[in-house]
């Protein structure tokens, strides 16, 4: 990839560095307005100020950048009745806005899916919604395909 490539990635919360996960809780802390400075922020989180600098404009909440967008999931689901539909359901739940679905034929009881929904103003927290969804009875595997 060159140097220059500003690409996305979509990485779990456990792959994410520690001083990351920081930058974006120090964030979280001064646009809720609980800290008046930045450095009671990064001292509030245990991190430095240049670490901060550093990473501010990089790292961001999954849900954070999301408005506005579609997002594309990929699934692997078992082949029972209302499993879909309680996707659906959650989608609905969280306020997002389903654009598409599209479900393969279902090969040796597992069908693949893919949706893609339009994250609204409106739209509650988007990586709840994929935790939930990954918990779901029948429902294996879900991956972020694209943010548009």
């Amino acid at each position: 990839m060159p140097a220059n490539d500003a690409g996305y990635y979509v990485v779990r919360k456990k792959a994410v560095p520690e001083v990351l996960l920081k930058v974006v809780e120090a964030k979280r802390l001064i646009e809720s307005e609980k800290v008046p400075t930045i450095q009671e922020a990064v001292d509030a989180v245990g991190i430095s100020r240049s670490s901060f600098y550093k990473y501010k404009d990089d790292i961001f909440e999954f849900h954070e950048n999301a408005k506005g967008t579609t997002v594309t999931l990929l699934f692997q689901m078992e082949d029972k009745p209302g499993i879909l539909s309680d996707v659906l359901k959650l989608v609905a739940q969280y306020g997002a806005n389903i654009l598409t679905i599209h479900q393969s034929i279902p090969i040796g009881g597992m069908a693949s899916l893919t949706l893609s929904i339009q994250i609204l103003e409106t739209t509650q927290d988007i990586s709840g919604m994929l935790e939930l969804m990954e918990g779901m009875p029948g429902v294996h595997r879900v991956k972020v395909l694209s943010k548009e």
